[in-house]
């Protein structure tokens, strides 16, 4: 689908007037990174829409990435909303995916039914740069990581590490914060972090949900920064809950939640 001048790879999987949920993939991801939650999610009644993010996947090739502001995909996100003609609906972000969340969720709040983010910066910390360099040694040295990082972007591959590392090591990112957005956040919220997150520490988790009324923190057991893929089945049925709770499910949504509990 050709979205703001460039072409971006857009799928859309369960019923298709069931309560849209947008799910949005972290910085070196793609539509890939959600194949666990896809199914869960489908199965209980949601019309699940998710894309690979301008530059990544099977999208079209981007020459940088705006961080920490998320510029050009927050405007592919309303764009994309407003050609699928989706007038309200849920985001789930990880990581990266989870900042655009919380971005477009305080932009728009009355497009917004429910937010959950997954291991979401709202600002930079001491812990997330050790993290970031780990990941380009991890890149730089490993042909394994390279190979299957390859396997998700095509020839881009590089172009896809290198937006993502220098987007995030330039002088503007060290003062950034979002902190005082966070307040014009209405829907109900879900904070998500795992207890061993190799780029936040836990506080991090819980500024974000402290800086949002009403919104619930979880911090799962054992878990680190890949929640989709490290947990699914804990973090699908924890999805399924609070959007059954918060989107006034269906009928096959609230028998899904009888039957987990």
């Amino acid at each position: 689908m050709q979205i703001n001048n460039h072409q971006l790879h857009i799928k859309s999987h369960g019923p298709e007037h069931g309560h849209t949920v947008v799910l949005l993939h972290d910085g070196l991801g793609s539509t890939r990174s959600w194949r666990r939650q896809v199914p869960a999610l489908a199965q209980a009644g949601y019309r699940v829409i998710l894309y690979d993010r301008w530059g990544y996947g099977q999208s079209e090739a981007r020459p940088y990435l705006e961080v920490p502001s998320f510029r050009d995909d927050l405007a592919d996100l309303e764009s994309i909303l407003s050609t699928l003609q989706i007038g309200s609906t849920s985001l789930i972000g990880h990581s990266d995916g989870g900042t655009i969340a919380l971005y477009f969720a305080a932009q728009h709040p009355e497009q917004v039914t429910s937010l959950v983010t997954i291991a979401a910066h709202i600002y930079l910390e001491p812990k997330m740069e050790s993290g970031v360099k780990k990941i380009r040694q991890t890149f730089e040295m490993n042909e394994n990581f390279r190979a299957k990082f390859r396997g998700v972007h095509g020839d881009k591959f590089e172009a896809v590490f290198h937006n993502w590392f220098d987007g995030w090591h330039t002088p503007k990112t060290l003062d950034w914060d979002m902190r005082s957005l966070l307040p014009k956040i209405l829907c109900p919220t879900l904070v998500i972090q795992g207890e061993k997150d190799e780029h936040a520490t836990r506080q991090h988790a819980q500024d974000i949900a402290d800086g949002i009324i009403g919104s619930e923190l979880w911090i799962a057991s054992g878990a680190a920064h890949m929640l989709p893929l490290e947990i699914p089945k804990l973090l699908n049925k924890k999805l399924v809950m609070f959007l059954g709770a918060t989107t006034c499910p269906t009928k096959k949504q609230t028998s899904q939640l009888a039957q987990d509990h």
